[in-house]
């Protein structure tokens, strides 16, 4: 027996909302405490499947994870042993392979099987083997992946692109690597910033945070520490975007606004304007909701890419957005190639949409949208899909919501004391 969710559409959202820890700072951060001599505690963690399975491999490798308060989890890897990594949890979960680096670094061997995670295109581990191969791994690849070194010995790394998780993973190897390792073209967003932060709170050497070269010089070892996540800025941007679409009134507490800077951009190209006062976002009601062409009144790009650019995990959410605006947008997804099909459910509600190629959609509007049936195909797209729902005209039902459960937390209950009528209905599929 599955769950799905029921939505009534057509109600302005009204309330204050605060967005959970990030979760992309978060996965990365249980595993760097893997290389600490002594238990960390991680605060701000969200309660969301994705953690859950991680917490889960990282037990299983024998490390101890607890739960200590609502959004706080304590990891001792006291107990911590050179296994296999478990190849049904790994394949819940694409940041099984961020426990790559700190693994190797630990034990000189790692055997991980293939990540999994959202579908949505061809997802490249290149860039981490490459990094890792650099700092002295040797590497075979078949069912499993398995990863040697003796010694990790710092070296001068340029990534092939600058990936996120292979940032991260090149970085939690090379903190206690012998020497100085230099990483250029690396990833900056700000869950990599939490990270290398967090690292640094535990001992390490890192400079150039923030920016698209890391300097790294190794120690021997890293203590347990207390660590904080960063607010999602991922969430703020959905919250931005449920406000525009319901024509609600919404204040956002908590936010890092030097995160939301390439985010506020595109909003303000799609006619909305929230107000940022210190650590609040604020998004009245009645947006202008009007697409700002380019100078001659060319259609605009809305893109996305590397940070600081706009994130491609918001791209969906623009998208929704687009459909409630007067005008027309070309929306450019750089960075998956399978990421724009969700289109298709938008069109069945009425949105205008034309899919060019799997990279890019032309988006007209107002659409007046109604309700209808619906999957969520990943994360990001499950929650646009929550979000048209509650834009819509009437009922939908939204199927496969494990996947909008995997990053965000309670969100029927958090947006349901926006006003937002959302019912978790057991159903079969």
């Amino acid at each position: 027996m599955g769950q799905h969710f029921r939505v009534i559409g057509g109600t302005p959202l009204k309330g204050s909302i605060r967005p959970a820890g990030n979760k992309n700072a978060a996965l990365p951060m249980i595993c760097a405490a893997l290389l600490a001599d002594g238990p960390s505690d991680l605060h701000n963690v969200p309660r969301i499947a994705d953690v859950e399975s991680l917490l889960q491999l990282v037990a299983d490798l024998g490390a101890t994870t607890e739960w200590t308060g609502q959004h706080t989890v304590r990891i001792d890897p006291s107990g911590l042993e050179s296994r296999t990594i478990n190849p049904q949890l790994s394949a819940r979960i694409r940041a099984s392979i961020l426990l790559a680096g700190p693994l190797l670094a630990r034990f000189g061997r790692v055997t991980l099987p293939p990540p999994g995670g959202d579908v949505i295109g061809r997802r490249r581990v290149d860039t981490h083997f490459l990094a890792l191969e650099k700092l002295g791994a040797e590497i075979s690849v078949g069912a499993e992946y398995t990863l040697e070194a003796s010694r990790l010995v710092g070296a001068e790394i340029f990534l092939d692109e600058p990936s996120v998780t292979a940032t991260e993973n090149a970085v939690m190897a090379a903190v206690t690597a012998k020497g100085t390792t230099v990483l250029r073209n690396v990833a900056s967003e700000p869950h990599v910033q939490d990270l290398t932060n967090g690292l640094v709170t535990m001992g390490a050497r890192i400079e150039g945070i923030g920016t698209n070269m890391l300097t790294i010089e190794g120690v021997e070892s890293l203590r347990g520490a207390s660590l904080e996540v960063g607010p999602d800025h991922i969430e703020v941007g959905s919250f931005i975007g449920l406000a525009a679409v319901t024509n609600g009134e919404i204040t956002i507490e908590g936010v890092r606004p030097d995160d939301l800077r390439s985010i506020l951009l595109v909003f303000d190209r799609l006619g909305v304007k929230p107000v940022i006062d210190e650590d609040r976002v604020f998004v009245a009601a009645s947006q202008e909701r009007r697409v700002r062409p380019d100078l001659g009144g060319h259609i605009p790009k809305i893109e996305d890419g590397p940070w600081p650019a706009f994130p491609a995990d918001l791209m969906s959410i623009a998208i929704v957005v687009a459909t409630q605006c007067e005008g027309q947008v070309l929306a450019f997804e750089k960075m998956f190639e399978s990421r724009l099909y969700f289109v298709d459910m938008l069109i069945d509600l009425g949105a205008r949409i034309v899919l060019c190629d799997p990279h890019r959609a032309v988006i007209a509007g107002p659409a007046v949208l109604q309700g209808s049936v619906v999957r969520s195909p990943d994360i990001r797209a499950g929650m646009a899909m929550l979000l048209a729902a509650l834009a819509a005209d009437g009922e939908s039902h939204i199927y496969n919501i494990g996947q909008i459960d995997r990053g965000y937390e309670r969100i029927d209950e958090r947006l349901g004391a926006l006003g937002a009528q959302i019912e978790r209905v057991s159903s079969d599929e």
